[in-house]
């Protein structure tokens, strides 16, 4: 058997590790310690370049100090690498429970449980919204809360929340607190465009599927999930064709590989290309996207193997949930790690480092109005509590990721083409 954390199994839990019993208190450095035990005999600093700048400054500048901050990423091994980073620059840190975006508190969304099970004997509180929630009738606040698909939206920070997604967004459109939204810049692509498609081709592989050459594929949304999935498959040998809305114009990635595409709208011969396919992936980002009568019926009668990688079921009641690979949720779920640390390190150091600029401006340190955003201004005004994240900070996090990580090449692939939306 392996060594015990707390009545813990460590070895069954995360394999075998080379370290001495820890003692847990709901120190922090006890839980850094703990947190460390296990990250570091698993990942290297070059596939969390970005995480470990910040862990490096902040054990000096402690950004976070005294201050009360919940962070509701999805709970697997390597997210604990932000909440290790949040540590060290201070933070009394609590880890929020996901649940659904429709606020159904019995449809959780993925997270590991051995982590969570670790995480809370380390002595770190695991909350759901409603925990936080009783805490406020209690009086107790978080201060900062860095949010994923607006979970705790409905929870009041005294400072302000970040936001890790898109899906996320409308959830913070009449917040009365500042609210920095993480995928509206560039940095986020990393994860989406590289990592997210990655994880789709896992999912496929560990559910059996091996040999993808001259596969029929069809990919249903041209953004940067579904730009990044066409990429894995393209790479893989597959024939590829995209349906997506072509009002909006095609992006350049998928033009310049010839890749087909079919309007969306076009729902019989949508219909007809689902009949030839050998694999349907989701990738639109919208709820219920093929949610059309003809395209239900080609989807029941296909043979294809079906799968979503939205957050959102995107095929709608009418398919049910035993027809699509894990039952609807996000394919790359299924897995241990759903996207390689490598491709989520950008994404969670631009959400840890959006609190502290959040800090910052509250604490007047920075003047908000002399920012310069990344996104185009007139999606998100300044003036409103929505905010985009400030160029100069999604500079540094790109640099330091292409000059000391492991996909600095592949990250400087992806500038050429991911689509910013």
């Amino acid at each position: 058997m392996g060594k015990k954390l707390s009545g813990i199994d460590i070895e069954f839990f995360f394999g075998k590790c080379d370290f001495d019993y820890i003692e847990v208190m709901p120190d922090s450095l006890e839980i850094i310690s703990a947190i460390s035990s296990i990250v570091d005999s698993v990942y290297k600093p070059s596939e969390y370049p970005a995480l470990n700048m910040l862990t490096q400054e902040w054990k000096c500048t402690l950004p976070f100090d005294g201050l009360r901050v919940l962070v509701a990423t999805p709970i697997f091994r390597n997210t604990m690498l932000e909440y290790r980073a949040l540590l060290y620059g201070g933070a009394e840190l609590a880890v929020g429970r996901s649940v659904s975006c429709d606020g159904n508190a019995e449809a959780s969304m993925p997270f590991d449980a051995k982590i969570v099970d670790f995480l809370k004997s380390a002595g770190v509180e695991v909350l759901t919204p409603q925990d936080v929630l009783n805490l406020e009738a209690e009086d107790e606040y978080f201060d900062l809360i860095l949010d994923c698909a607006g979970q705790f939206s409905a929870c009041h920070p005294r400072y302000g929340f970040v936001e890790l997604t898109r899906s996320g967004v409308h959830f913070f459109e009449n917040s009365e607190v500042p609210v920095f939204i993480a995928d509206s810049g560039i940095v986020k692509r990393i994860e989406t465009s590289l990592g997210t498609g990655e994880g789709y081709i896992r999912g496929l592989r560990q559910l059996g599927f091996e040999n993808f050459e001259g596969k029929k594929f069809i990919v249903f949304g041209s953004g940067k999930v579904g730009s990044g999935i066409v990429l894995q498959l393209l790479r893989e040998g597959a024939c590829v064709q995209v349906v997506t809305d072509t009002l909006f114009g095609v992006n350049g990635f998928l033009l310049a590989n010839d890749v087909p595409v079919l309007d969306c709208n076009d729902v019989n011969a949508v219909s007809a290309l689902i009949q030839k396919a050998d694999f349907v992936v989701t990738a639109t980002g919208v709820k219920n996207a093929l949610d059309v009568p003809e395209v239900t019926a080609a989807l029941l009668d296909s043979r294809a193997v079906l799968a979503n990688m939205g957050v959102e079921d995107e095929y709608g009641a009418g398919v049910p949930a035993s027809r699509v690979l894990s039952e609807k949720s996000p394919l790359n779920f299924i897995l241990e790690e759903p996207t390689h640390l490598k491709y989520i390190d950008a994404s969670l150091a631009l959400h840890a480092a959006l609190g502290e600029r959040l800090m910052q401006e509250v604490l007047g340190i920075i003047d908000e109005e002399s920012e310069v955003y990344s996104a185009d201004e007139n999606s998100m005004q300044k003036k409103s509590a929505l905010r985009n994240p400030p160029a100069e900070l999604e500079q540094r996090i790109l640099m330091i990721s292409i000059q000391n990580g492991s996909i600095g090449p592949e990250i400087n692939e992806m500038l050429g083409y991911a689509p910013e939306e």
